[in-house]
């Protein structure tokens, strides 16, 4: 008998394995001991063989996968480990030895093939990886896999947006790409990894991304690339067979949404009804119509004619009223103190596109990104709408803000000329245009005695001054007592009694409403308070979760927290990164390869909650 055994060069991949780690240890652990393996399913290009491939690197492992081309033919899959004139009971026998089985595609398998796996699971003596794609119709053998209870069966759902950020970061290798653009792609391929790593190798390729100014990242603006993956993925809406339906479709490509006017018939009722089953387009409970997935505008966009594209375009001008009503919605979120995520589609369409935003509405998405803890994509915003508005006062504080939330205390020093500077929690409508409070003029945090923000959050210089939350967030309520209400005035409470539940329920308090740094500086505040060492442990979990999602953030409460636990070898490496070493010269002076050291690199990321080189001096302890 034949086996395939994979080495670790084998089972390189495209790649560094990123995100996913709570999956992979849930099929690892179906492999282990006792337990006769699992069936993987999800969208296609979800990362299905791939996190299938890492938990076997290193293993004794057979593999076999269907194809379209070979469903007729006995065996095809296994035929290079059975002969296919042996019966089901024979190839069982030829495969006695196998001991980890990865079956890829099995939706794909002929029926003897997935005869063969059937039995194998029945017998329990094969551990079993098995890959299927959802929404294809598999053999029978296979889906009583997961029905007939024989294997456990996981779902993988789209990467999340912090996952999609780390596995690009890992791609790019030193060439990082701004929040923007990670948005942009993660809305684009909505998990499909297939299709992101396409994208992006085309807009490298194709000379598509520009530098963003005093940064070190690269930016994507303008139309999506046609290349041979997105074309495959956006078949079945560019090769509509009846006309009406096609002619709905590049309407809402160039001008979505389109209102559903029953009465004056604006739209083909009929053939709208066959996209809407068909799941192209999607009617809200206002009656607008909108495409179903981000990825068809674009194409649509960039697969008609010069001619018709001028006769269907709306020109950025004309998305004026539609821009305002997204600020006033945004605005609105921030003085009710709801910062949770909101669809806000007009302003990603203008960034897209490369056309000029608005500075008030830049300063406002920048401002709601920073409430919600994503610090970067607010300095991303703010750098946005700086493009064509260089001295406009709000869309600077709010860049200083974001990059001092996140310890950069050096470029907001530059960017205001030497002067000091706060980097505070929210600030008062003036810094944002008609931006409003959070969440009122008693209740939201006060402005400081410079007009801006007070606070000294971030490492930046400054007095607390008279914004009241920032003095609880550095630790000192007594200074908020009396100017807080809602959830800020019990955050202060309960800090300043140091009643350790009470700073988690706040968190949790917090993190409903969307402010996920305030949530995690609750919680890291809360493990100081707890006398109970088990809630401790549980208060600093939660914070390094959140923190983890609020891209590098760097403030006094959270500098106590270590953002996990490394292994010997990524200390070795991320403390030399730390300080100032490349990776090759981390490799040549630990003789190892450049990718080795990356790999560690990128691992130590994800377990430090680091985004990228800057963080490290901050999370890891530096020798004398």
């Amino acid at each position: 008998m034949t086996t395939y055994v994979r080495d670790a060069k084998t089972l390189e991949l495209p790649w560094p394995f990123t995100g996913r780690e709570d999956e992979l240890e849930l099929v690892r652990g179906a492999l282990a001991a006792g337990r006769h393996g699992i069936v993987i399913t999800g969208p296609a290009g979800s990362g299905k063989t791939r996190l299938v491939t890492e938990a076997a690197r290193g293993t004794d492992c057979a593999r076999v996968a269907g194809t379209p081309e070979t469903r007729r033919i006995r065996f095809a899959a296994f035929a290079h480990l059975v002969p296919e004139t042996a019966s089901l009971h024979g190839a069982f026998q030829h495969l006695s030895g196998v001991r980890l089985l990865l079956v890829d595609d099995a939706h794909l398998l002929d029926d003897a093939s997935a005869a063969l796996v059937h039995q194998l699971a029945v017998h329990g003596r094969t551990r079993l990886l098995v890959v299927t794609t959802d929404g294809a119709p598999a053999p029978g053998a296979i889906s009583r896999l997961w029905t007939g209870e024989l294997l456990p069966r996981l779902t993988l759902e789209p990467l999340p947006r912090e996952d999609t950020a780390r596995l690009l970061a890992a791609e790019a290798a030193g060439a990082g790409l701004e929040p923007l653009t990670v948005n942009r792609l993660h809305r684009l391929c909505r998990g499909d990894l297939r299709l992101m790593r396409d994208l992006t190798t085309a807009i490298r390729e194709r000379g598509l991304l520009t530098r963003v100014e005093d940064t070190q990242e690269w930016a994507w603006r303008g139309p999506v690339p046609m290349t041979a993956t997105v074309r495959e993925r956006t078949a079945h809406v560019l090769d509509r067979s009846c006309p009406e339906q096609g002619e709905i479709l590049e309407r809402l490509a160039f001008a979505e949404p389109l209102p559903l006017d029953l009465e004056a018939d604006r739209l083909d009722l009929r053939a709208l009804e066959h996209l809407e089953a068909d799941a192209l387009v999607h009617v809200d409970d206002q009656g607008a119509v909108r495409l179903a997935h981000p990825l068809h505008g674009p194409v649509l966009r960039a697969a008609a004619g010069r001619l018709r594209a001028r006769r269907l375009s709306r020109t950025p001008e004309q998305c004026g009223p539609a821009l305002d009503a997204e600020r006033a919605a945004l605005s609105r979120r921030i003085e009710r103190a709801d910062v949770r995520v909101a669809p806000a589609p007009v302003g990603e369409w203008l960034v897209a596109e490369g056309a000029r935003l608005p500075a008030g509405y830049a300063a406002v998405r920048a401002r709601f990104a920073r409430l919600r803890g994503e610090l970067r994509e607010a300095a991303a915003w703010a750098r946005e709408g700086l493009l064509h508005a260089a001295d406009e006062p709000s869309l600077r504080r709010e860049l200083v803000l974001a990059e001092a939330q996140s310890g950069d205390a050096t470029a907001a020093h530059e960017i205001l000329g030497g002067r000091p500077h706060g980097g505070g929690a929210v600030t008062r409508p003036n810094a944002v245009g008609d931006a409003g409070e959070v969440p009122g003029a008693e209740a939201g945090p006060a402005v400081g005695a410079d007009g801006g923000d007070g606070g000294a959050v971030g490492g930046t210089a400054g007095a607390v001054g008279g914004d009241a939350y920032d003095a609880v967030r550095l630790g000192d309520p007594e200074r908020a007592a009396g100017r807080l209400t809602g959830v800020f005035a019990e955050h202060a409470d309960a800090l300043a009694r140091a009643d350790g539940p009470a700073l988690d329920q706040v968190a949790r308090q917090l993190q409903e409403r969307g402010f996920l740094l305030f949530a995690a500086e609750a919680h890291a505040q809360a493990v100081r308070a707890h006398r109970d060492p088990r809630a401790a442990r549980t208060s600093r979990t939660r914070a390094v979760a959140l923190a983890r999602r609020c891209q590098g953030a760097r403030t006094p409460a959270l500098s106590g927290l270590v953002l996990g636990e490394l292994t010997a070898r990524q200390r070795q490496i991320v403390t030399l990164a730390a300080t100032g070493l490349s990776n090759r010269q981390i490799a040549e002076k630990l003789t190892l390869s450049v990718r080795t050291v990356g790999n560690h690199l990128y691992s130590a990321y994800a377990r430090l909650g680091a985004s990228d080189r800057g963080a490290l001096p901050w999370l890891v302890e530096q020798p004398a």
